[in-house]
């Protein structure tokens, strides 16, 4: 029996479960954890502290992704973007799983705001890829490109003996670049000059709440 087309409903309905299990559950990984050949070396206070809160960061970041993604792909025209957008959701699952498997072991938790931080980009990437594919896609590689330099940052920024973290934004980095890259060959378009701005000022806000709440 073929299986017969959505309804409005039942879209809506795929979303909100996808919304709740990001924010609310623990979605599994479809890779291993990259941090489990390296030791879990203990931290001081402060190390452990400053670690948790990058990781928290990123967990948000991966949380914004999903939602970005999801948003993009519920109106995307062509099922070739849809496709390339769902695939790299995957992906960005693998990081919220690997990001909140160190959060716990740093003894942290995630982001209290993630249903806010959720809903707001969700929104956001359904506005973007209202503007068509071309745009849809533009956004995706920005996206990627202000998160491989965080990254680079949080990298830069680790407790010298953090190999566990370090490992996880390593592949984290290197997803996110085959993304961008993917993208562009895909068709995307480049954005206006103020969006980009707009987008790193808002990542910047973000970071700052999510590395304490």
């Amino acid at each position: 029996m073929q299986n017969r087309a959505l309804t409005p409903f039942d879209r809506v309905a795929v979303e909100a479960q996808r919304a709740l299990e990001t924010v609310l559950g623990s979605p599994p990984a479809l890779r291993a954890n990259p941090a489990a050949m390296e030791a879990d070396v203990v931290l001081d206070e402060v190390e452990r502290r400053h670690a948790a809160g990058l990781m928290r960061i990123n967990h948000v970041g991966e949380v914004c992704a999903q939602a970005l993604y999801c948003g993009q792909a519920a109106v995307a025209r062509d099922d070739a973007t849809r496709a390339h957008l769902l695939e790299a959701a995957q992906e960005e699952t693998d990081h919220l799983a690997w990001c909140a498997d160190r959060l716990r072991e740093l003894d942290s938790r995630p982001s209290l705001l993630n249903p806010l931080w959720y809903a707001g980009s969700f929104a956001i990437g359904a506005l973007a890829g209202l503007r068509g594919d071309g745009w849809n896609l533009g956004f995706v590689v920005e996206t990627e490109r202000q998160v491989e330099a965080h990254i680079d940052e949080h990298l830069a920024s680790l407790p010298a003996g953090d190999g566990r973290s370090r490992a996880i934004l390593e592949v984290m980095k290197a997803d996110e670049a085959r993304h961008a890259d993917e993208a562009e060959a895909a068709g995307a378009r480049v954005l206006p000059v103020p969006v980009p701005s707009l987008m790193a000022a808002a990542s910047k806000v973000m970071k700052a709440i999510a590395y304490r709440v």
